[in-house]
């Protein structure tokens, strides 16, 4: 049998509290489609339509679910029991899965996915195509080294790591967070893990930047500060902080865009919106192109997030990051990482406050030039390094000039794993 003329990739993205999963799963669809790859995405983000979808690239949309605590799941927007919309998940996925059988099934961030929603999904591929790669790939940091080993302990994640993934893919780099030592990962799962590095994000071009401008009445001459929250979901508090301290009348002078994100409250939103308003700053709760906001940018105020990091990152722009603490340590560790390595500004959350907001602000548009030559010789190589796997992964796919399915009559699947106390 000759080779297969195409090359699926299945993607899984967890999506359940903010934008950044998907975000980050789309950047690397954009990258790895070329000729004869199909990819599919698997997400129950209530954005995908909003994001322009690539040739190449399709989603299938699952229910959303929505967190609410670290075990505590909801239905997004369908008012049913919340183990009913888990199983119309997990009964979507395999099918899914069945049906386009993929030669490479990535998943992005939870092992397991939501309350074990991938595993019926990962052992049919196991068991019925087991020539398919299946990637783990996880974010530089989790959470904080105590509760993440805990944590996968309690699961069962280190027995899933080991029995159900060909690679685990780490968009980070290793010199500034190794979660190999950090997170007592055994040698028998650290082999498989393949440190990428940062994955770039989309530069807009001069055009698009310019276009924006004029539709922001932006002169050449404003000093612009683009404060973004992400998601948006937890973000009121930096929001407000900041109206606070334009209200008082003396931060350095300069043009604001607040960018909410479509999760916060909208009553939150509205006091942003209104109080945004009055101080003639532009108001967004959702906007598409961030990366030409952040390319105007003089200085950038986020909480800084995974793939905002990235953006500000890849496009050399100073920032003041004030990291959320709850429910995870990720975005502080991050953020603390970064700052001992001057590549931005840190300010905890308890240090919150219009005071500490005009000061960190005054020193990064005064002096922005050690923030920009730390951030010049920042390395992104992720996307290059996934590109090599994915040819390293076609390319013996081809040596054995057949389909990679093992057995693709094999049409029985395992029952969906029982939701249990530690799922």
């Amino acid at each position: 049998m000759g080779a297969p003329t195409t090359y699926n990739i299945l993607m899984y993205s967890h999506d359940t509290y903010g934008l950044g999963h998907l975000r980050r799963t789309m950047a690397i669809a954009e990258h790895l489609r070329q000729r004869g790859v199909n990819i599919l995405i698997l997400t129950g983000s209530p954005l995908a339509g909003r994001y322009e979808t690539p040739e190449g690239v399709d989603f299938v949309r699952i229910p959303g679910m929505i967190k609410k605590t670290n075990e505590e799941y909801l239905p997004l927007s369908i008012k049913i029991n919340a183990r009913h919309a888990l199983n119309i998940r997990r009964n979507i996925i395999v099918a899914t899965a069945k049906a386009f059988q993929p030669h490479l099934f990535i998943v992005d961030k939870a092992p397991m996915g939501l309350r074990r929603e991938v595993m019926p999904t990962l052992k049919w591929l196991k068991r019925c195509m087991p020539r398919t790669r299946t990637i783990l790939g996880l974010r530089d940091i989790m959470d904080d080294a105590a509760s993440t080993t805990r944590e996968w302990r309690e699961k069962g994640v280190y027995e899933v790591l080991d029995q159900y993934y060909s690679e685990i893919w780490v968009y980070g780099d290793r010199d500034l967070y190794d979660p190999i030592a950090e997170y007592a990962i055994p040698e028998s799962i650290s082999r498989k893990m393949v440190f990428t590095g940062y994955i770039p994000r989309h530069v807009p071009t001069s055009q698009a930047m310019a276009r924006t401008r004029r539709e922001e009445r932006l002169s050449s001459h404003d000093r612009l500060v683009v404060v973004t929250t992400g998601g948006g979901g937890d973000g009121f508090p930096l929001m407000d902080a900041y109206l606070s301290m334009l209200e008082a009348g003396n931060a350095p002078a300069h043009r604001v865009i607040f960018v909410t994100g479509p999760f916060m409250p909208r009553p939150e939103r509205e006091n942003v919106a209104k109080r945004a308003g009055r101080l003639r700053a532009r108001f967004y709760h959702f906007y598409r192109r961030m990366e030409t906001l952040i390319g105007l940018a003089d200085v950038v105020v986020t909480m800084g997030g995974y793939n905002t990091t990235c953006e500000i990152l890849c496009q050399g722009k100073p920032s003041l990051v004030v990291p959320r603490e709850v429910p995870r340590l990720e975005q502080r560790i991050r953020a603390e990482v970064l700052s001992a390595r001057g590549l931005l500004e840190y300010l905890s959350w308890d240090s919150l406050s219009p005071e500490t907001l005009r000061e960190k602000l005054t020193r990064l548009l005064d002096a922005p030039e050690p923030y920009k030559a730390a951030m010049a010789g920042f390395p992104f190589t992720g996307l290059t390094v996934i590109s090599e796997r994915l040819a390293c992964f076609r390319q013996g796919l081809r040596r054995a000039g057949e389909e990679p399915g093992g057995n693709l009559s094999c049409r029985k699947v395992l029952p969906p794993d029982p939701l249990s106390k530690d799922s």
